[in-house]
């Protein structure tokens, strides 16, 4: 996959009002191309804030991580590609025959029209090894990934979910064009949060990394698009 890093960097929309997303898109829209809508704001907002993206020239990642039982998954896998987002996401631990119900009906709502690319949640970002025992995941972490990453690949997605530290076992094992998303960016000077397997911007591409996510080292700097603007410097000069 050739994208530029302006096509790669995805900027993460964790606000609840669309005054906010009005005002990070306008101050963001010439250097990010894609902007992640998550819960938060898909609650507070809606369909709405779609809108305003796409107005402005940008694209969506839909990131909702669907998981239902198939044919509720496909329902909403379908109105998701008809709100004309870029890409959206799904639960891998929802199974084999959610995901391939949602590529399906999605691939047949969508018909010769551009299809969202549909991408699995393996592990989130903010899970330890700790953590996935206490719900009866049997580790290590990257075993898993590299397992639920296949599974998502066996159902027709386009790529994974996945911390950075997992992409490039991903990419070995699944293929070079196995798209991988990679949340959990964050820079040298980034200071501690609620993630816990992370890598920068640089670690991250350099393992293969197709897109990153990067929300709160852009939104809490002091000059955010200077700080965007770091970032793709960084990813720039990445082999």
């Amino acid at each position: 996959m050739i994208l530029n890093p302006k096509e790669r960097l995805i900027f993460a929309l964790d606000v609840s009002s669309l005054k906010e997303v009005k005002r990070w898109v306008s101050l963001l829209k010439d250097h990010i191309e894609i902007f992640k809508v998550g819960k938060e704001l898909f609650t507070a907002c809606g369909p709405k804030v779609v809108d305003i993206i796409h107005n402005a020239g940008g694209e969506v990642f839909l990131d909702l991580k669907f998981h239902d039982i198939p044919n509720t998954v496909a329902k909403a896998g379908v109105v998701a590609a008809k709100l004309g987002v870029k890409m959206f996401n799904v639960h891998t631990l929802g199974g084999v025959n959610m995901m391939e119900a949602v590529r399906k009906s999605v691939d047949k709502a969508c018909g010769k029209q551009r299809k969202p690319i549909i991408l699995g949640v393996t592990i989130l970002t903010s899970m330890d090894e700790k953590a996935i025992k206490q719900v009866g995941i049997q580790g290590p972490i990257r075993k898993r990934v590299l397992h639920l990453a296949g599974l998502a690949k066996k159902a027709g997605l386009d790529g994974v979910v996945a911390s950075p530290l997992e992409v490039e076992k991903i990419k070995k094992k699944l293929g070079k064009d196995f798209i991988t998303l990679t949340p959990g960016i964050r820079l040298s000077d980034s200071k501690p949060d609620d993630q816990s397997r992370t890598m920068t911007t640089g670690e991250a591409i350099r393992a293969g990394a197709d897109y990153i996510v990067v929300g709160r080292p852009i939104r809490e700097a002091k000059d955010p698009v200077e700080a965007a603007r770091k970032i793709l410097e960084e990813m720039e000069k990445c082999p």
